[in-house]
């Protein structure tokens, strides 16, 4: 009888990632339908422009080592910080709303966001002193 159970519970395992693998397989055939019909019935035209490193309607001249104000870079960093943020707003979200009211536990939870999100805003008004948000 234990050894019966044991084969049981390990096609239960098994089949428990069963809707896992339904996707994948779905994901694969959807690839692979569609790159085969976009061979059988997509356009085939090789020319000297279609071979160009750039098909963007513009000839690629000079560098594509080109600078770039650093302002561009802070700026796509600062768009990461409050991203994240607002990632982690939504569990703390749900946690805390399933707090008691007015528990030593809640109060602890709202000074850990508070804090969390006076940081990120004292980031903020740091950059924009600095000028960070400014193209000129």
């Amino acid at each position: 009888m234990p050894t019966q159970s044991l084969i049981l519970l390990g096609l239960d395992g098994i089949i428990s990632y069963l809707p896992v693998g339904v996707v994948i397989v779905m994901a694969t055939v959807f690839v692979v339908i569609n790159v085969v019909a976009t061979m059988l019935i997509g356009p085939r035209e090789d020319g000297v422009i279609k071979g160009l490193a750039y098909e963007s309607g513009m000839d690629p001249i000079g560098s594509a080592r080109k600078r770039f104000n650093v302002r561009f870079y802070i700026l796509a960093m600062t768009f990461l910080v409050f991203d994240v943020e607002i990632i982690f707003l939504y569990p703390w979200a749900v946690t805390y709303a399933k707090l008691e009211p007015g528990s030593a536990e809640s109060a602890f939870f709202l000074g850990r966001i508070i804090f969390f999100m006076a940081t990120s805003v004292i980031a903020y008004i740091y950059a924009w002193k600095k000028g960070v948000f400014r193209f000129d």
